[in-house]
């Protein structure tokens, strides 16, 4: 009787082993499964973003001139194709005269462009030269980020705001300090550089008027 007991013993833990075996297996398998399914994916998502190019209208031509929010305006000088990988982009070759640089802007990021403003818009930007100024008592510091932001929005209204409320109605070095006068002056270029491109050599006249800047002149 007692051999009988042990030989039934041993055949169960026999089967337990054999089904804890098989379990594993399956679990083994099902795990190797759901890593290959997603190495799988993860394939397919890389080869769809290298083969899939946005294709998109140009919206300027060649010799336009557009504004580039840190640079300011700037001339489109060519449209030209490169091969990136596998990929064919054509950008934008933009030219900033005021900086000597020169910019290459893809198709897909020409959102970041803007056209020059038109003679309505620049008669709304003289109109906020006129108005007066906002003194504002916060610390230096903080006026001076919110003043770079705005030069660096390219937005033509708030660029006419910055040298609005930063004109001393002088050219007195004096009157300013060199912060406010370099922010100033960054405004004023940016601002007269897209004046000109409408109003040609009258656009320093039209914004000095506007501020009613004087000239001092020469001390012997």
């Amino acid at each position: 009787m007692n051999k009988k007991r042990k030989k039934i013993k041993k055949i169960r833990k026999i089967n337990k082993i054999k089904k804890k075996k098989i379990i594993s297996k399956k679990l083994v398998q099902q795990n190797t499964y759901k890593s290959n399914v997603l190495r799988a994916d993860e394939e397919k998502v890389k080869i769809k973003k290298i083969l899939k190019q946005p294709v998109e209208k140009k919206n300027y031509k060649l010799k336009d001139y557009v504004v580039y929010p840190k640079h300011g305006v700037g001339k489109i000088i060519s449209i030209e194709k490169a091969k990136i990988g596998n990929i064919d982009i054509t950008f934008y070759k933009v030219f900033i005269e005021k900086e000597k640089l020169t910019l290459s802007i893809p198709l897909n990021q020409q959102s970041h462009l803007r056209p020059i403003s038109s003679i309505n818009q620049i008669n709304k930007a003289i109109n906020i030269l006129k108005s007066k100024p906002k003194i504002k008592r916060t610390m230096w510091s903080r006026r001076a980020q919110e003043y770079d932001q705005k030069i660096n929005s390219g937005k033509l209204y708030q660029l006419a705001e910055v040298v609005k409320d930063l004109n001393k109605k002088t050219d007195v070095i004096v009157e300013q300090s060199y912060s406010e006068r370099q922010l100033f002056e960054k405004a004023y270029e940016r601002l007269k550089s897209e004046f000109e491109i409408i109003l040609g050599e009258k656009a320093k006249i039209k914004i000095d008027k506007a501020l009613k800047r004087i000239d001092i002149p020469d001390q012997a």
